[in-house]
């Protein structure tokens, strides 16, 4: 089932693996626990860049990775496919056919999730999580989503993204809980509060996402025909109920912060238990800022999440 290669670091041992994807060869990067620490959890995350940048060597998948892993959590890493890049000063430029569009990367993290779960990676069997940030928030909410459905829809037949579920296989079909640092998943940004406007407004150039570049990174992700109407685009705004306890982090000084709090209430309003935080004082991606405090703090929120017995609340009642 692909290949595979290991590099043990000081911080633990590290398993590049090459799956058979859905759309051909998948990269996820195993981070196993160092020596010592007792695997607690299992996290399979994904890395943000607007769906067409980022990779697993950036601090919001490499640093995210390693101090979760210090922390007890065994992280898989998501390298999915990128749609092509968009030229924020020329938006129009950007629409051009062809290249990588959804479903291709959500089918990569569902696919991930499941060979996570299958696989012998060290956590405990029915602790992985499936978490993202940015743009992989949306991909994590997405995969999210898609597993609740086929979990009610097949029990254990094979899924459309290609990966078989044995029947002998531990029974976890969908994630523990989510784990979504900024993410933008509606597909148009809901409005700002005042005091999120307030700060918006006073962003450097560069720093903001005005709606137009908003709506020009999700025509990227979709297509410009703008062909999906898929709940697992953007799961803003559709039938939320079923989901696993979620916890969502935000950027302070970030446009997308409305959707993330727009989520939130929205999981909450279908029955799912949600814990919502606004990291003070930091701007969107600050994850991928290891000399903010911001980011550190951030990431004792998640590793408290995923590792401290209890904190996580239940899946509820699944959607009729």
């Amino acid at each position: 089932m692909g290949r595979v290669s290991t590099t043990t670091t000081t911080t633990g041992e590290v398993t590049e693996h090459v799956l058979d994807g859905p759309h051909g060869d998948l990269r996820v990067r195993v981070y196993a626990v160092a020596d010592g620490v007792t695997p607690v959890a299992g996290l399979v995350w994904a890395h943000g860049g607007g769906f067409m940048h980022g990779d697993l060597d950036m601090p919001e998948a490499d640093l995210v990775a390693r101090t979760l892993a210090a922390q007890g959590v065994v992280v898989a890493s998501v390298d999915y496919r990128l749609c092509p890049p968009m030229d924020r000063e020329d938006l129009e430029a950007s629409a051009e056919p062809g290249g990588v569009r959804f479903p291709v990367a959500h089918d990569e993290v569902v696919h991930a999730f499941r060979w996570a779960v299958a696989a012998d990676l060290g956590a405990p069997a029915g602790s992985w999580s499936l978490g993202g940030a940015s743009a992989g928030g949306n991909l994590a909410a997405g995969a999210s989503l898609r597993l609740r459905d086929d979990a009610a829809a097949d029990g254990g037949a094979e899924s459309d993204a290609g990966t078989q579920v044995p029947p002998s296989a531990p029974a976890q079909r969908t994630p523990r809980s989510t784990v979504l640092a900024y993410p933008v998943v509606h597909d148009g940004l809901p409005a700002a509060s005042p005091e999120l406007a307030e700060k918006v407004a006073a962003l450097p150039e560069g720093r903001d996402f005005p709606p137009e570049v908003v709506r020009a990174m999700n025509d990227n992700y979709l297509g410009h025909d703008r062909g999906s109407e898929s709940p697992y685009a953007f799961p803003g705004g559709t039938d939320l109920r079923g989901l696993p306890p979620t916890l969502i982090v935000n950027s302070d000084h970030d446009a997308l912060r409305s959707s993330g709090e727009a989520y939130a209430a929205e999981l909450a309003a279908a029955g799912t238990d949600v814990s919502l935080v606004r990291e003070d004082g930091t701007f969107h991606g600050h994850l991928n800022q290891p000399d903010d405090p911001g980011c550190a703090r951030s990431l004792a929120r998640i590793a408290a999440w995923l590792t401290v017995d209890g904190l996580v609340g239940t899946a509820h009642e699944p959607p009729a």
